[in-house]
């Protein structure tokens, strides 16, 4: 969700006079929903793709973490295309490919494939958000846009956490292939809509022939230099604990490209005419903090959408689709959060909405630090539901707050760095809570197994305990014993587990609770004008 208003009107803008704005807004919507989906539907998917395509759980979460990365990557680079090929024409090419590239990953035959085509998925998907808002700002007067973007919020973050539950059912009923496959006809009927419903007027054509004849150049260089930035981190944190570290050489080499990478792009885009993100933008106290709290919601909003499904289905043995269902409920809460956060805004100065939702959040992270065997549903269920409270009170008032003192031409940029920095954000939580997890689960199992030896008489007690168990059910006393010993290894690694979530709960607590500061140094807005000024 970006202040896409604000780029109503810019070159190459699709136009629908003639057409009801609100058929545009669904139409648009219901493909944004599709491309935000793929975010996450494949979460609860990761075991069956780990076991279909006999690769690691580790491996197979590149599923989530690279579709971010490329849709990062292509969001920093679409105002540029929007702007130089037209909106209309820019959108279904991004639709198009999307479609196509999800129906090739339900066709995938191994990991290597797999992750191409959602690469390439993720190219095409990070094209679609902002152009998407561009068309909404352009088709609906200023007075109604406020209504069209909160119909287009629901969707962005509405998706991630439905992607669960459909992912979930499509899983267990059909198969982990189908998580993408159904992108194919919904993708199919979103071109075929946006096709008859969206036109070019002759001014628009115009405008886009001006921009052309100005002679901009794409920032090919910035553009390398960003992609391999975000690139190599992404390889770093995903290989890290894989690799062990700077124990592997290719860990090393991929951190010296990163660094090289960014040192490299902070010169360029600070002196280039037309950068491909403008990094003044990112300097400024009002603009720069926004785009880290968006980077700590993206981690939040996608992380736990990740493990909160994990840690049912690993530890409480849940089917993926009950792993789906735990998170519905705070979607729902999200999408009237929505609504609400849109009314209070206005009344409210965003820096303390931003603050009091990322303490709501930091409030439902610290409840899943409370984890233990014994839990049901419901306490999974309400953990959501309060992040389903915070995150729409941060969603909006960052929105319409990093766009507080822009200049108009900065508009159109600060959009795709805002969307950019969600999916950064994303990637980057799955890969910090995903090296945690597996970090501290062989911490807690070394200290566990310290404490489990023949000598222990805790440990002979249960030995014994469990052996009388196994015996009454017909086992012999040679079988009962070697069961006995099985099933205690087995409660080491099972709390070894649960202990390990606590410790990625604690991590991602900290992560949102870091927010809090940096919204607070948020500047005053006037609210009468609609934070078209500051203070």
């Amino acid at each position: 969700m970006s202040g896409a208003s604000a780029t109503a009107g810019g070159a190459g803008a699709s136009s629908a006079h003639t057409t009801n704005p609100w058929l545009i807004a669904i139409v648009v919507s219901l493909a944004t929903f599709m491309e935000v989906l793929d975010t996450t539907i494949a979460n609860v998917a990761l075991r069956y793709i780990s076991g279909g395509l006999a690769v690691s759980s580790d491996e197979a979460s590149w599923v989530v973490t690279t579709y971010l990365v490329s849709n990062a990557i292509v969001l920093v680079a679409s105002s540029y295309f929007a702007e130089r090929f037209g909106r209309r024409r820019f959108y279904l090419l991004c639709l198009a490919t999307f479609t196509i590239a999800s129906v090739l990953c339900g066709l995938s035959w191994n990991l290597e494939t797999l992750l191409m085509f959602r690469v390439i998925q993720g190219f095409a998907g990070g094209g679609m958000v902002p152009t998407s808002q561009a068309i909404l700002a352009d088709a609906f007067p200023p007075a109604k846009r406020g209504q069209a973007f909160a119909l287009f919020g629901v969707a962005v973050v509405v998706a991630p956490v439905i992607g669960p539950t459909l992912g979930g059912y499509l899983s267990d009923n059909l198969s982990w292939h189908w998580c993408f496959l159904i992108n194919g006809p919904v993708g199919v009927f979103a071109f075929a809509l946006v096709y008859v419903l969206l036109k070019e007027t002759p001014q628009t054509k115009r405008m886009r022939e001006e921009f052309r004849r100005k002679g901009v150049r794409f920032d090919l260089v910035g553009f390398l230099l960003v992609a391999t930035f975000l690139g190599s981190l992404e390889l770093v944190l995903d290989r890290g604990q894989t690799d062990d570290w700077f124990g592997s050489g290719f860990i090393i080499v991929m951190v010296a490209i990163c660094v090289l990478a960014f040192l490299l792009a902070i010169p360029w885009v600070l002196t280039k005419a037309n950068p491909i993100i403008d990094g003044w933008l990112l300097g400024t106290r009002q603009f720069g903090s926004c785009f880290i709290v968006m980077m700590a919601t993206g981690a939040i909003l996608i992380a736990t959408t990740q493990f909160i499904p994990e840690v049912v289905q690993q530890n409480y043995r849940y089917t993926a689709t009950w792993a789906g269902l735990a998170l519905s409920p705070g979607g729902l809460v999200t999408m009237v959060m929505m609504f609400v956060a849109g009314r209070v805004n206005s009344l409210v100065q965003p820096k303390y909405l931003i603050a009091i939702g990322a303490g709501i959040i930091a409030v439902s992270m610290w409840q899943l630090t409370r984890l233990y065997p014994g839990l049901n549903f419901g306490f999974f269920v309400w953990s959501r539901l309060y992040i389903g409270l915070g995150l729409p009170l941060i969603f909006i008032p960052i929105t319409s707050a990093s766009y507080y003192g822009l200049r108009p031409e900065q508009t159109n940029q600060a959009s795709a760095m805002i969307n950019a920095a969600r999916n950064i954000g994303g990637s980057i939580g799955v890969c910090v809570a995903s090296n945690v997890l597996a970090h501290r689960e062989q911490w807690h199992q070394s200290r566990l197994v310290e404490h489990v030896t023949p000598s222990s008489p805790a440990y002979q007690e249960t030995l014994q305990t469990m052996s009388r168990y196994f015996a009454e059910k017909g086992a012999t006393v040679a079988d009962a014993r070697a069961q006995a010993t099985a099933w205690i290894g087995q409660q080491v690694q099972t709390q070894a587990s649960f202990l390990a979530y606590i410790d990625v709960f604690h991590v991602l607590m900290l992560i949102v609770l870091c927010a809090i500061p940096l919204a607070l140094i948020l500047s005053n807005v006037d609210l009468k004008e609609g934070g078209g000024s500051m203070h």
